[in-house]
Formats: structure tokens, sequence, C-alpha cells
């Protein structure tokens, strides 16, 4: 459950700023469904990058197969009497499940299972327990670190199905909800009652909620919400994944105003603000933007007051992901730093990478110091790889960053861990694994480091 309680008259604003100068169980209830498939024979290799010289694999490559069961005829027959009609083996519908957004890490998955109950979900993971077969609980699968998609032959246990607002209490704005509701659906329920959830996302009309909770999604409110492990209240959780949760959302009647962009600029800053009182936050912002002006800090700018403005406003900046896809392959980081070091990362790697990259591009959320940095060419560049890393995650522990701020380890980050963790760290997290999933089947090879496999 997500818990926010303080109502609120929202004031929003956007400007441009011209200074230079260990794996969650299954949940359920909000239930969050996570990975996995788990189909026959196949078992490649899948190395994700390879070195300079195109033979060594990466720290970010696949480890070998598991020695997990494979599929069989009698086991799909049990998941049919489960799941009447929710059994997916048809190769062409399978094959989004089987790859990630960015179309750089792609499963063998021949099965896929969609459970629309809590209780479905523990007959499925109960007897994978019993007959050890790999299971990759999946959500929306817009995450960036090959954590949603198999490595192998995973069983893909989506929460697609499980896409019910349970309940809603308008006087404590608690929210419960299935793990597989839609952010963006959320939103607008919850609009249409004079509240709204506290999370925001530009990947908001495709990723789930146990998606987020599972990660720990930032998005665009974290610096006025906080975190969104803070608003979650309960789960309910199948040994590993989970269930159900209460989402307590904010009241707001909103009063909405931005400051906008014309000419170039070396930087763009989109801000929101919310408050309790519309005349008192009306009066704070045109205080700080009468400053920010007079100070040459802001150059140039735009308010908007109507709705459809300032989501046109917002989606220049959620649509960022989507343009650079059209700039080649993208390598993409999620890092966290110190806010004076926000933008330090962009201009070294910069200069680091010389020629060598299309673009060097860095966005994100400078309130909480949390950089989407990246790197383009006009193809997969396996030399250009491994110049970034382990580049980046030296740079970010240099100046105590975090290699993951909100999209999680999943498969390509797993092995870097100790930039940001320590060994005793790790391994408490490999313990608690341990606790949770004794044999290993949920969402193997992501998250932890090799060694502790």
């Amino acid at each position: 459950m997500f818990g926010v309680f303080q109502r609120t008259t929202m004031l929003r604003t956007a400007l441009r700023h011209l200074s230079k100068s260990p794996p969650p169980p299954v949940h359920s209830q909000m239930q969050f469904l996570a990975r996995g498939p788990c189909l026959q024979s196949v078992s490649l290799s899948h190395k994700l990058h390879v070195g300079a010289d195109g033979s060594r694999s990466s720290p970010a490559a696949a480890p070998h197969r598991l020695p997990f069961s494979r599929i069989t005829e009698e086991d799909l027959a049990l998941f049919r009497e489960i799941l009447p009609g929710r059994v997916i083996t048809d190769p062409d519908l399978l094959q989004s499940s089987n790859e990630d957004w960015l179309k750089s890490v792609r499963g063998s998955s021949e099965v896929l299972l969609r459970p629309q109950t809590t209780q479905e979900v523990a007959k499925i993971l109960s007897y994978c327990n019993s007959r050890n077969l790999a299971v990759n609980p999946q959500g929306g699968n817009t995450g960036l670190v090959g954590g949603s998609v198999p490595v192998y032959d995973e069983i893909i246990l989506s929460t697609s199905l499980m896409n019910n607002i349970l309940s809603f209490d308008n006087i404590s704005g608690i929210l419960t909800c299935q793990a597989g509701c839609v952010l963006e659906n959320l939103s607008l329920y919850l609009e249409e009652r004079d509240y709204m959830m506290p999370l925001d996302l530009g990947a908001k009309g495709s990723c789930h909620i146990g998606g987020n909770v599972a990660t720990n999604a930032g998005g665009l409110r974290l610096l006025r919400y906080g975190s969104l492990h803070g608003t979650v209240l309960g789960l309910e959780v199948v040994s590993g994944s989970f269930k159900s949760a209460g989402i307590n959302s904010l009241r707001r009647r909103r009063k909405d105003i931005f400051f906008s962009f014309s000419a170039d600029c070396p930087f763009y800053i989109v801000i929101e603000t919310s408050g309790s009182d519309s005349d008192h936050d009306s009066q704070k912002l045109h205080n700080f933007l009468e400053e920010a002006m007079t100070s040459s800090l802001v150059t140039d700018g735009t308010i908007a007051t109507e709705d459809s403005k300032i989501k046109a406003l917002w989606s220049m900046r959620e649509r960022v992901t989507e343009a650079l896809t059209h700039d080649g392959f993208t390598y993409k980081y999620d890092i966290s730093l110190p806010v004076e070091r926000i933008y330090q990362l962009v201009t070294d790697m910069r200069q680091h990478l010389g020629n060598r990259a299309r673009s060097v591009v860095g966005y994100g959320h400078v309130g909480d110091g949390n950089l989407h940095l990246n790197i383009t060419s006009p193809a997969k560049d396996p030399a250009l790889l491994a110049s970034i890393e382990p580049f980046v995650y030296e740079w970010t522990a240099k100046f105590h960053g975090s290699i993951s701020a909100e999209h999680g380890l999943g498969l390509k980050k797993r092995n870097y861990i100790y930039y940001s963790k320590s060994r005793s760290a790790v391994e408490l997290m490999g313990d608690i694994k341990m606790l949770l999933d004794p044999r290993g089947i949920l969402n193997p090879y992501k998250t932890l480091p090799d060694h502790l496999k």
C-alpha cells in the first residue's frame, strides 16, 4: 500500500534553468508479480557485451544456465488446469515478453503464464518450486537493465491480468490494488476523485505499480513526496513477490503554473510545486521567479495554468528516452550523485569518449541527484562499451554516488554492485534471498553478483 497522508492544493510549475555554472518476493495485492518463463531446451549463452577485442564477455553478460528443470508437457497440462485459457506457448506471442524495451536482452522462454489472483500465483510458485522450474516475474516490461525478461528459458509469470483496483478510502487516501495495475490508470482513477498518485514516470502508460515498487522508482515527484517505499503501507507476498498493497494518494485541487522555453540554452528545468494554500503558494512562487530572473539564474520561461499545457510541457521531458532511440544504439545508465556533481559526469564522459560516441546526454531529477546518462552510437559497439564500463562506475564510486538510482540492477549491473555496496551488505542480501527463495527459482541471474548464485 502506498501512503501519503497530506491533502494538498497543487501548484505545478515548470521553468527553464540557464545556469552553467535483494530481489523481492512476488507481490500480489497491490499484487506485484515479477517475471518469468521456462520451457524446453534452449540454453543459449546470451552474451550481452564483449570486450574491445570481441572475445571476452563483460560483467554484464549472462552467466551459464543454472541446473533448473526443463518444462515438460506434464507441466504445461498442470498450468492449463490452474489457468484455463491463460497459458501462452505461441512463439509469436511470446516474442515481446522475451525481449526488453531496449531490445538489448533476449530470452528464450517457451511459456507465459497469466494469473489473475494471488491464489493462482501461489499454486504456480508452489508447483515450480517442487519441480525446480525457474520463474521470471514480469510486469510492464519497461525496465532498462535486463531485469524483466528471461535470460534463458525461465517461465514468464505476467502480472498483466492482475490489474484490479481493490479499494480506495477517500478519507485516509489509501488505495489498495493489484501489482499489475498500470501507473497511468491509477493516476486517472485518483484524479477523478480529486486525489493524485505520489509517483509519476515517463513510462507511466506501460509500467506496472508492482515493478515501480520493486525498483523503488523515483520519478518526477520524488523530491516533493519522498521515496516510493515510504508510501507503501503493506504488501501481500507469495514467497518472493509482492501481492497486495494499499496506496495512499494525495488529495488535490490544482492550480498549475509554468515557466517556458524559447532560445537555445545549456539547461532546461521543469519544476512542479505543491502546497495547501493557493494564495500563499502563488506568492512564494512569484518571489522565487522574480529572484531567479533578476539574478540571471533563469533567462526565459513560461507559466502554464491549464492541464493540457502542463501535460504538453511535461511530455517534452518524459519523451527524451523515446527520442534517443532515433539517434542509434543507446547505452543507458541510472546514477545518483551529490547534486553539485550531477552534470559533471556528462562533461567528463564526453571528454573521456571523444568522438567515439555519437552523443552523450544527461537528464534526470536534479532535486535528488538522479542522473540518466545516455550514450548513443550508430550501432552496438563493443569497443565503445569497453570504454564506458567500468569508467562510469569508477567515476560514480569516486564521488560517493550509487550505480543504480531507480532502475534496479537486473542482469546488466549485478556484477557491478560492489561499486555501491560493501561485501557484508551484499552477503546479507544473498542471505535474505536464500531465506525467501531457498531454491533460487525466482528471477535467477539478476541483482546479486554471480559468485553468490
